[in-house]
């Protein structure tokens, strides 16, 4: 195994932080730097591995930090964003539209809108809920007492 320059290493290290396969690394390492590294080699730069335990410890702290942000930060992640997601699917519509396929293009629409609508998300558009965010307090009350208070309220709409 040749030695691999420090940017190289880094490339690896972050890639492989971020769950990318040793394939994959393998395949980027060659299309971003023009070099052949095996996916042994790409093993060695995984501190997660044991032929990755003699890692030096600034790659070992990369790989942790890289890790980390990987999966904390889906803001990197285009289509992670809905903006991006609905440009996409409008272009897909576009062209499945103009190819006269209007099938796939009525479905595109379809997922288009649910994505507008946060069908794919757990946020509901009306909560529900009592004061500052706790459960509604059941109110309960004689007929006496509902009567009372229908006749008070029809009495303030005359008003």
């Amino acid at each position: 195994m040749a030695a691999l320059k420090p940017d190289v290493k880094a490339f690896i290290i972050q890639a492989v932080a971020c769950f990318d396969t040793p394939s994959q690394v393998v395949e980027s390492v060659q299309k971003e730097f023009g070099l052949h590294v095996t996916r042994q080699q790409v093993e060695s730069h995984d501190p997660t591995k044991v032929s990755g335990k003699a890692l030096a410890k600034k790659w070992v702290e990369l790989f942790h930090a890289t890790r980390d942000r990987f999966q904390n930060e889906i803001s990197d992640i285009p289509i992670a964003n809905k903006a991006y997601r609905l440009r996409a699917l409008d272009r897909m519509a576009t062209k499945t539209e103009a190819m006269k396929n209007f099938a796939l293009a009525s479905q595109l629409i379809e997922q288009a809108a649910k994505e507008v609508g946060d069908a794919y998300t757990n946020k509901h558009k009306f909560e529900h809920s009592g004061p500052n965010g706790g459960p509604i307090e059941k109110v309960t009350m004689s007929k006496d007492e509902y009567k009372a208070a229908r006749r008070e309220m029809l009495e303030d709409d005359d008003c």
